[in-house]
């Protein structure tokens, strides 16, 4: 049994989202990761204190440093941080105690799952298509859902102001007015266009999980991500492409 506060390094790096355990055992027999200063053998365990460096960058358990947590937003509130404009907005609403902005967005009628943050080197790793994260919904829709409407919708639909069709996405029926859909992108009103493109209007939609995070909250309330779920997510994003505009709200411009 390992000793109060103290954990295997290779631990403690799977858990920060650096890497696999696996991963960072060849990282220790490589000696790229010191201790302290000092580079460790494999198993080595390490305390709260020590200072644990990849190629002399000191990694640090950026959970602890900032504030991730997942909103099951209701609908009529609006994923803004301006709150001077809008009154039923998703800052006020909440109320953190902290200043955080959300991850993307959900429109006004739309209901569900959303991420918020302080941490805005990782917004636009999560958000970007090109780096092909799901979104996970269920929508409900005004006439019986068609075979064709289920294969159009997931080969694609024209949007005029794209000049071409969005990508590729998954999609199931649920029931007779029911479908859900698996989009790794976020364009504005995505699935309400493809729908009215259609000749369908959306009734309900629902956003249910966001990569590896799944809605288990109820309407209105909020929850931090357990370590597990960030783990996971860090691990998701760690090849991902980051933008200039996830940089600035980082500094907090917008």
């Amino acid at each position: 049994m390992e000793e109060p506060q103290l954990k295997r390094i290779n631990k403690f790096l799977s858990e920060v989202g650096y890497c696999s355990r696996r991963e960072a055992d060849k990282l220790i027999e490589a000696g790229r990761v010191s201790i302290n200063g000092n580079i460790p053998e494999k198993g080595t365990k390490i305390g709260p204190n020590d200072l644990v460096a990849v190629d002399g960058e000191i990694i640090k358990n950026t959970k602890e440093d900032f504030v991730y947590l997942a909103f099951n937003k209701p609908v009529g509130i609006v994923c803004t941080t301006d709150t001077s404009v809008e009154k039923n907005n998703i800052i006020d609403f909440i109320n953190y105690s902290k200043r955080i902005f959300p991850i993307g967005r959900l429109d006004k009628p739309s209901e569900g799952l959303i991420l918020l943050t302080d941490d805005g080197d990782i917004v636009n790793k999560i958000l970007r298509a090109s780096n092909n994260h799901e979104k996970e919904y269920i929508v409900t829709v005004d006439k019986p859902i068609s075979q064709t409407f289920i294969e159009r919708m997931a080969g694609g639909i024209y949007l005029e102001d794209l000049s071409k069709r969005t990508k590729k996405c998954k999609v199931e029926k649920l029931g007779t007015y029911k479908f859900k859909i698996i989009l790794t992108q976020g364009l504005n009103r995505q699935i309400r266009r493809m729908c009215s493109y259609l000749n369908y209007e959306v009734q309900t939609l629902k956003r249910v999980r966001i990569m590896n995070i799944k809605l288990d909250i109820p309407e209105g309330k909020y929850r931090e991500l357990t370590q597990e779920e960030f783990t996971e997510l860090r691990h998701l994003i760690s090849n991902s492409t980051k933008t200039f505009e996830a940089s600035k709200l980082k500094k907090g411009r917008r």
